[in-house]
């Protein structure tokens, strides 16, 4: 039956700011987040963000503009994300550990219209500017003589509060910075109708039960997969703690979760390794802990059996990508366990509530079980698409389903395998690595002729770079210059840990680079971990 041409096609649906309005009108007095010695209450956030959004519409900045944040985990990048979507504008977070070029190029694609920048990034700031001269810039944390800081835009909008912009379904909020195995930074699509959809999810499938009582500690950065956690805290009006430093400090972060009796934790599996590694597991209280939910990278088996050995069934996994805000499959606490014999060993879950998973061949034709092919899914938390890209829109959708770029099998009963990666892509940390961005940087080295990434096993990344380097003729490089060149040009977590000097590199009969053989000569060399 086809749509009855009558019935109006307008999606209207709540402005995701609604969910702060919310927790600030069921429970103005409860703390909603909290950072050190520093908390604030729903009724002051709500009244900050009003502002904030206000200051922000005074900028010029308007329904569908970008607002591009490079930030640290604060309150102002917290509300930052409310006061864009009050405006029907977009947050466009980065990913903090990124150099000032790659953040100047992402926010130039982007065209964003205004500019957030933490006082500890100066130099992003600049290259920022440069790329956007338009751009107002705001500074958070202290701003130089002259600039226009974060407190003062609250200020100027005193007394003056925001409404919410009406906004439809398909409408953006969110772009979620990822890069393609082009290297090219793309700006993923995220809309109001979509994150509802994953707000409920969320809820639903790894942490179901939570409201206002629940506490999470906040360990990632908000940029990403923790902003979208944090998000659906706020929807349940349950108080978010952000560590009170840059970095992460296990022991500090335990004292944390005595003293806050924090219930859930958002993290990646090389944090909850760090977690679990630290004595201070061991001397302060964690029973208040019902799930620590860990996405990002698949977690090595003695490292799940340790995390259940000290922690106790909290553990939660799901797969997914920032295209699918993380919404692809779950596996509960349920069916964590330290006996290898009831475990499925090597799954990441079934599908979650509302989403459909299919594995495909080359032509699109759906597997039976145990039939190797590429991850697909659909379902309302699919993006919408990647911003002004349309042949990366083209490649990453077929017939209406996304393609992950991931192969896997699925088992009889519907739980999935990731069995390997349709592209070199390799995960560190939790962060992707595309090898060719590293690859067209080491390129421009003068003395590198020709060179291939490849990841390989680390105990406590899960993977890291490994790079085989063709010389020029007649030059010399030593591996901790080049790795010094490289600083500045990209960022730190992207740089090789290994690197090992060829005569020639491994080649198809097409003159293509086989990275599989790049990667088991490396081994075989003893110039890699195996």
């Amino acid at each position: 039956m086809s749509r009855d041409p009558a019935l109006p096609i307008t999606r209207r649906v709540m402005n995701l700011s609604g969910i702060l309005t919310q927790a600030a009108t069921r429970f103005p007095d409860r703390r909603g987040l909290s950072q050190g010695d520093l908390g604030w209450t729903w009724r002051e956030i709500e009244a900050r963000v009003g502002r904030a959004a206000e200051g922000l519409r005074r900028l010029g900045v308007g329904k569908g503009d970008p607002v591009i944040v490079q930030s640290k985990n604060c309150l102002e990048m917290f509300e930052s994300m409310f006061a864009c979507f009050r405006i029907g504008a977009v947050w466009a977070p980065t990913n903090f550990r990124l150099t000032p070029p790659e953040v100047a190029e992402i926010a130039a694609r982007c065209e964003a219209k205004a500019i957030l920048c933490h006082a500890a990034f100066p130099e992003h700031a600049a290259a920022l500017a440069d790329a956007l001269p338009e751009a107002p810039t705001v500074w958070i944390g202290g701003a130089p003589d002259g600039c226009l800081a974060y407190d003062a835009l609250l200020t100027s909008a005193e007394g003056r509060t925001a409404k919410p912009e009406p906004v439809e379904y398909d409408d953006p909020c969110w772009f979620f910075f990822t890069s393609g195995s082009t290297a090219a930074p793309k700006a993923a699509v995220l809309t109001h109708g979509q994150m509802a959809f994953v707000i409920a999810n969320h809820l639903a499938d790894l942490f179901p039960g939570t409201d206002e009582t629940d506490v999470s500690l906040v360990v990632a950065p908000l940029s990403h997969g923790a902003g979208v956690h944090q998000l659906v805290m706020a929807a349940r009006g349950a108080e978010s703690v952000l560590l009170p430093g840059d970095g992460l400090d296990p022991e500090g972060a335990w004292e944390l979760v005595e003293a806050r009796r924090v219930t859930n934790i958002f993290t990646v599996p090389t944090i909850v390794n760090a977690l679990v590694a630290s004595d201070a597991v061991d001397r302060v209280y964690h029973g208040s802990l019902k799930y620590v939910v860990y996405a990002g990278a698949p977690m090595y088996r003695a490292d799940q059996v340790r995390a259940l050995e000290k922690l106790g069934p909290v553990l939660v996994q799901y797969f997914g990508l920032g295209e699918v805000t993380g919404n692809i499959t779950v596996l509960p606490p349920a069916y964590h366990t330290i006996d290898d014999a009831a475990m499925r060993v090597g799954s990441c879950g079934f599908a979650r509530t509302g989403m459909q998973i299919a594995v495909m061949d080359e032509a699109g034709r759906a597997l039976e079980p145990f039939e190797t092919g590429e991850i697909c899914v659909c379902g309302p938390a699919v993006f919408a698409g990647y911003h002004r890209n349309e042949a990366a829109n083209r490649k990453a959708f077929r017939d209406g389903w996304f393609r992950t770029g991931d192969l896997g099998h699925l088992d009889a009963e519907g739980f999935l395998y990731i069995t390997g990666r349709a592209s070199d892509m390799y995960i560190s940390g939790g962060s992707n690595i595309y090898p060719r961005e590293i690859e067209e940087k080491l390129l421009t080295h003068p003395a590198v002729a020709e060179c291939a990434v490849v990841g390989v096993p680390d105990p406590k990344w899960g993977e890291v770079g490994a790079a085989a380097i063709v010389l020029e003729p007649g030059t010399g490089l030593q591996a901790d210059e080049l790795l010094g060149w490289l600083d500045g040009r990209i960022a730190r977590y992207k740089r090789p840990r290994y690197v090992a000097f060829w005569e020639a590199l491994p080649k198809s009969g097409y003159g293509k680079v086989t990275k599989k053989a790049v990667r088991e000569a490396l081994i075989a060399r003893g110039e890699a971990p195996q």
